[in-house]
């Protein structure tokens, strides 16, 4: 990290070693042994270690962070508390915790604990005043028109998703599912922002942002790791340009005056625009309207005739074709798609 351009990262997502403290192997009940993490990675002479380890990759990924950047960190009860105060004491803003609450998570074998069935990830900014990415309505979207709460059940990396070396075992003993990272780069990103994962492990991060069209920089000490990292990826596809649109804010759309409707020629002088509840008034060249002896904007006008404090005039008023009524909000939206398919 310490290499790449200072301010040059949108996004970092970081699964960083947990420090699980094994003393032994794990077994169930039938005595046959668990594949646990015990690797050299994960083994840390003290807490103290630990967190010099964590202070010191949580300040290279600040410096790279860009001003409205961002950071994901996850982690089990081993680490995260110890993360979570290293993110605050290195200046980052906690926006959220997130627990991953697991659908089918592994059993507790030894029967003297409750089963483990989450981890919690930090979203934060690179700092208070970070103007960051937030895709609310996209994850809206995504939950079935719900606001997204912040416990998310997904299930663990298993079945035909679940890497394999050629021995047949796993390929990384905690490879996230790509449906943990698709969420957090949907709310999180936009296509063509730059994501990072310093702990790249078997390239799920990379994987992920490329069928989303975003960029990645994946950054991994294990040799092995990064081999099946290479071919995973190469094989992935970005969706096309159509699939990758999410749904966003109506702030976020670009705004449209009435009166660009009456220059354009798609609404005419005189033209008579009706209510829902058969409420008339005439468009004027300036792009105001007139009824009775009201005039003012398509807002004010219609707020004036149904005697309310306020009014939405692109949903209330509507425009006849052929017969039928049309709201003016359609010929805005039109307006809109031209605009997005404007070369930037």
């Amino acid at each position: 990290m310490n290499s790449l351009p200072e301010n040059s990262v949108d996004l970092i997502f970081a699964d960083p070693p947990y420090n699980l403290q094994l003393k032994g192997e794990l077994h169930r009940p039938d005595n046959s042994r668990v594949d646990a993490v015990d690797d050299a990675w994960d083994q840390f002479a003290s807490f103290q270690a630990y967190d010099r380890f964590t202070q010191e990759w949580l300040t290279a990924a600040r410096r790279i962070l860009k001003p409205n950047g961002a950071i994901w960190v996850i982690g089990s009860y081993h680490n995260i508390f110890r993360v979570g105060a290293a993110l605050q004491n290195a200046g980052y803003w906690i926006l959220n915790d997130v627990v991953w609450r697991k659908s089918n998570p592994m059993p507790n074998f030894r029967g003297k604990r409750l089963t483990n069935a989450h981890e919690t990830m930090i979203w934060a900014s690179k700092e208070e005043a970070s103007k960051y990415t937030f895709n609310y309505e996209a994850l809206k979207a995504l939950n079935e028109g719900i606001q997204m709460r912040s416990d998310w059940v997904l299930p663990i990396c298993t079945g035909h998703e679940r890497l394999k070396d050629e021995n047949g075992d796993k390929a990384h003993p905690t490879q996230k599912p790509e449906s943990l990272l698709h969420r957090v780069m949907v709310a999180s990103t936009n296509p063509g922002d730059v994501v990072l994962d310093p702990f790249f492990g078997t390239g799920t991060t990379g994987a992920v942002a490329k069928k989303l069209g975003r960029e990645f920089i994946g950054i991994e000490r294990e040799e092995a790791y990064r081999e099946v990292a290479e071919k995973r990826i190469a094989k992935v596809r970005k969706f096309d340009r159509e699939s990758l649109a999410v749904t966003t804010s109506k702030r976020a759309e670009p705004r449209v005056p009435f009166g660009q409707l009456v220059e354009r020629g798609m609404l005419q002088p005189g033209e008579v625009l009706t209510s829902p509840r058969g409420k008339t008034a005439k468009v004027r060249a300036d792009g105001t309207l007139v009824a009775q002896d009201v005039r003012g904007s398509i807002h004010q006008v219609g707020a004036a005739l149904e005697g309310a404090p306020s009014c939405n005039g692109w949903t209330y008023w509507c425009f006849k074709r052929d017969g039928k009524a049309v709201p003016i909000d359609l010929l805005r939206q039109q307006i809109r798609a031209e605009m997005s398919e404007r070369p930037n």
